[in-house]
Formats: C-alpha cells, structure tokens, sequence
C-alpha cells in the first residue's frame, strides 16, 4: 500500500483524511505546512502527496513547484474547498495528478488516490526500464584506455567492417560490441549476441544456421537461426574462440557468401547481417595448435578493438562504481547510496581478477549490505569478504607443504566444498592452457555447465 503525506493546515482535515485513508490499510503522515512538508519528504520517503490549495505562507501550488524543483519524484494530488476550474487546470500544468473538491466524497478521495499509486508505480517500473536500458549502452571512464576504445567504436561503427573485440573475461567485449551497433546504420536493426561458449557443440550450428523439421530427433517445425535474426542488424559472436572447429568452419561458408543454409533445409537464403565477434583467448595460439581456423580468423580480424582490463585503468574504478551504485539502488528500489573515499579508495587499491564484472557484483553487495547510506571502506572490505576472495588468498598458499593450508580460511563445511571445487577446476584449466572446450570433455562436463562454474569462481 502506498505510503501518503497529507498537507493541510487545518488539523481537522488532516484527520478525517487520515481516517479515510486508514480504513484502506493506507499509511500516512501530516503537515501543517508547505515548509514541514518540504522537510519530511527529504527525510522520509512517501509514494503519494496530498496538499491543500490554500494554505498560509507558501500555498499549495507554491508547494508542488517547489516538490518539482528539488526533484522529489512524487504524484501530488491538489485538494481545495474554494478551488475554480482555472485552479483546477493551473495545478495541472505545474504537474498535480487530480483535483479533489472539499468536503470529499469518500469514493472519489480512495479513487484518486488508487489512480495516483498505479500512476507512481508505473512511473516508477518506467524509471527502473529507461536505467537498465541506458546502463546496458553506457561506457564508464576517462582513463586513456576508454578513451582510446571509444574513438574506434565511433570510427568502426559507420562501416560495415567486421570487428574482432579482444579482453579478459568480464572486462565489457559484450558492451563495446552493443555501442558499435548502436552507433551504426544498423542501429534500428536487432542486435542478437551468442555466447558460444555456453552453448553444447550439438545445438551451436542449430543456434547459428537454424533448421528445418526432420533435420534432426525433436525438430518438428522450421527454425530461423541467428544469423537470419539478426537481418539488418548485428550479430554478436561472444567467446568466438570457444566454438567447434566444424562451426568454424560453416560460419566461414556464411561470411565469404553472404548465405545460410539451415540444417536439414535444400535452399540457401541471402542473408544481411553484420557480425561482430570477440573472445579472451590468444587465437593466434589457438591457430598454431590447430584449434581455431587461421582463415576465419583473418575473415573477422578486420578491425581489432583491444579493452583494456580494469587493472590497467585503476582511476575508472571509481567512476564505475558509483555509477553502478547509482543504477542498482534505482533498479532495486533502494535509497540513494553514496561512496566516501575511504571506499573508492579500498575499490581502486583491488587487483579486480574479474573486471568490471566483479567490480559490479561487489558494488551491488555494499548496496545491499550497508547499514547506512555513506558506504564507507569496512562496508567494502565486508562485500569483497566472499568466498572468492578468500579462495584467491588459499591459493597463494597451495606451495605450501600443509595439504590443508589453503583451506585453513574456510569456516563452513560448505566453504570448504566451494574451495576445493575451484582449485581443482583451475588446475584442470591450466593443465590444458586455458581450453574451456577440451577441460570440460576431460572432466565429463557439459561445457555450458563448466562455463557457469568460471563465472561462479572468476577462473581464467
């Protein structure tokens, strides 16, 4: 139920709409005037404002311009026993909600005020939608890496090159690849992204090319694959390094013919796509060792866009961070958290294995955890005080010649599970250089099911 400040300066008013609103299991606070209705709507948070038109001192159109320039989002509903219809259409256009005459009719005042919290909460889901959209395409940082990424993304994307984005693991390829295709002609097109690593090597050429009934066991309808998705627009390949060598070699087929074929279909289909691709591995290593096709590499490498990982631009960490803030404490209907510098100090001072991807996790834990809003660096140090990182502590002591002093930290059986699962799945890693697709046939692992556990753990 919304939570309404009533503002009228006859205490009797406030009453009776008090009471009226109460037998509707509403909450609700008064005040006297425009000036202690100011200060409780800085100090507390209401869904809903009804004020009086006439009041001593500011009145009540005084009031709602004064709500509007401080920027206290808020419906207000205008009440007035002596208002006109110019009133009525005044208050309008300084952004009341309604116009309710005194005395009230009880069903009129509990029908303006059920119209104003859907009103509010729609305001509020479009508020939340309109940040997640705009964080999704937003590149935070002034670093000299960012800014060097930026320049290309606005030099690339009025072409129709294709784009080969380097970087680690949660560093933002996903972002960039975004930016460029809202920045180029394609922008009112789709943009479909793939992660090629998540998907098992039986469904990933299905994904890509699509397929017709009967191509194969459950196929009982025609399937338009990504690359036909993505017509007039962009086509994102995440993790490109991590796709079979026998999809390699078809998604070659397409980039040199401008054609798809679905699977189990007779005819091949024009298709006007631009791909955009990206990967954290080394694939010219990969070419060497015969992992990834040296010809497709060459056909995607047209324009390299190289993002630098957050250790190597440590002033944007702060930047991210409140920005992160900012948006999680919107999208979670939470109130206004801010950093001291104590915490942007501890954040910069982190080595961030993770990125920007671990950076924003952890900025989301402080959110949730603070106590207060000034998150200071004990809230940082509770956030960062995870499992991962006490696991990245561990296994700096794996030398050591205690078998049991990596785990010396863990406090619960759980812990220790946890533990023991990521060290032995980043030794399998590095045992096979860095291969996602080769670890997880070693291990008997679905590969999406491996992929989940190096982001649970930051595995690189």
């Amino acid at each position: 139920m919304p939570r309404i400040l009533i503002v009228d300066d006859e205490e009797s008013i406030r009453k009776t709409v008090s009471q009226t609103l109460s037998s509707e299991k509403h909450e609700s606070a008064g005040a006297s005037n425009g000036k202690e209705a100011l200060e409780k709507l800085a100090g507390d948070t209401f869904d809903l404002a009804l004020v009086d038109l006439k009041m001593p001192g500011m009145d009540g159109k005084e009031l709602l311009t004064a709500i509007k320039d401080r920027g206290i989002d808020i419906p207000v509903i205008m009440m007035s026993g002596h208002g006109t219809i110019d009133d009525a259409l005044d208050a309008t256009r300084r952004g009341a909600l309604d116009f309710i005459q005194k005395p009230f009719d009880r069903d009129r005042l509990l029908l303006a005020v059920r119209n104003a919290a859907t009103h509010g909460r729609l305001a509020t889901e479009n508020r939340v939608l309109r940040t997640r959209v705009a964080s999704r395409t937003r590149m935070l940082g002034e670093s000299d890496g960012m800014k060097e990424v930026r320049a290309m993304i606005a030099k690339v994307a009025a072409t129709e090159a294709r784009v080969l984005i380097l970087g680690e693991n949660g560093s933002g390829k996903e972002l960039v690849a975004r930016l460029i295709h809202e920045q180029s002609a394609r922008a009112e097109g789709p943009f479909v992204d793939v992660n090629c690593a998540a998907l098992p090597d039986t469904l990933i050429e299905s994904e890509l090319f699509g397929y017709e009934p009967g191509a194969f066991t459950g196929a009982n309808k025609s399937m338009p694959g990504k690359f036909e998705q993505a017509k007039g627009g962009t086509l994102f390949l995440d993790e490109i390094g991590d796709m079979p060598l026998q999809a390699q070699a078809k998604v070659l087929r397409v980039l040199e013919e401008r054609q798809v074929r679905r699977l189990g279909g007779q005819k091949t289909l024009a298709i006007d796509t631009r791909v955009v691709a990206a990967t954290n591995r080394d694939l010219s290593v990969m070419i060497a060792k015969g992992e990834f096709r040296e010809d497709l590499y060459y056909r995607l490498n047209v324009f390299p866009v190289r993002v630098p990982p957050l250790r190597e631009r440590r002033a944007d960490v702060a930047v991210l961070a409140r920005g992160f803030l900012a948006d999680f404490c919107v999208a979670s209907g939470l109130p206004a958290r801010r950093l001291d510098g104590s915490a942007e100090a501890r954040l910069a001072g982190h080595a961030w294995p993770g990125n920007v991807r671990e950076l924003k996790n952890v900025v989301e834990r402080m959110a949730i955890l603070a106590d207060k809003d000034l998150i200071t660096d004990a809230d940082v140090a509770k956030a960062m005080g995870g499992t991962r990182h006490m696991a990245a502590a561990a296994a700096a002591a794996v030398a050591d010649t205690d078998p049991m002093t990596p785990f010396l930290g863990c406090r619960t059986y759980e812990e220790f599970k946890e533990m023991s699962e990521r060290l032995f799945l980043e030794s399998r890693l590095r045992a096979n250089d860095g291969n996602v697709s080769k670890t997880a046939e070693a291990l008997d692992m679905p590969r999406s099911n491996f992929y989940k556990k190096i982001e649970k753990y930051g595995l690189k």
